[in-house]
């Protein structure tokens, strides 16, 4: 049997991991790691840092699934990457322990929802592009007007910035920048 390794994060720094750390602690974690990052961002050292610190045996406790993964696809390939190194997941809220075939089998069934979302999602799309298609409409993107293109490229060449070009002619300035690198047109100094 290996260590229990706790991991908490909170999304911003006016929040305290303390309460989590001691829920972990008090779950058995010998060592709690630890981020102060949005769950939206994918670099969490304090995760990496725990998963280099991880042997074959040990489990992965978090106080909730929320706190490892944002969505139930990177979940899935959280436990799948843990499962492979030959580390359980333990969720001290959803009372989940992949190291249990209970546990295991309850992320297995998340899989299949998860898979079952996906083509979902894909054949409602696939429907709304055939019903625009047959009203006469061209889905995606528009094509972006040459003339207005030409015009912000004229008025950066003149010294305006890229910014003020896009608003005048009503182009995102996304847009102009990336223009302006097709044609090689360089920012005024």
């Amino acid at each position: 049997m290996g260590d229990v390794l706790g991991y908490a994060r909170v999304s911003t720094g006016d929040q305290d991991v303390a309460g989590q750390r001691l829920r972990l602690e008090h779950a058995g974690a010998i060592r709690v790691f630890t981020d102060v990052r949005s769950g939206k961002s994918m670099d969490r050292p304090g995760l990496s840092e725990l998963l280099a610190y991880a042997r074959k045996g040990d489990t992965l406790a978090v106080v909730r699934l929320d706190r490892l993964g944002r969505s139930l696809a990177e979940l899935l390939s959280s436990v799948t990457l843990l499962k492979e190194r030959g580390i359980a997941l333990l969720s001290l809220e959803e009372k989940i322990d992949t190291g249990s075939a209970a546990g295991e089998l309850v992320f297995h069934v998340f899989g299949a929802i998860a898979h079952f979302e996906r083509r979902l999602i894909a054949e409602r799309t696939k429907d709304g592009i055939a019903a625009a298609r047959a009203k006469g409409r061209r889905p995606g993107r528009q094509p972006i007007d040459p003339d207005k293109v030409g015009a912000a490229l004229k008025l950066v060449q003149a010294g305006l910035s890229p910014t003020e070009a896009a608003r005048q002619v009503g182009l995102g300035r996304a847009t102009v920048y990336r223009e302006m690198a097709l044609a090689g047109v360089a920012r005024p100094a």
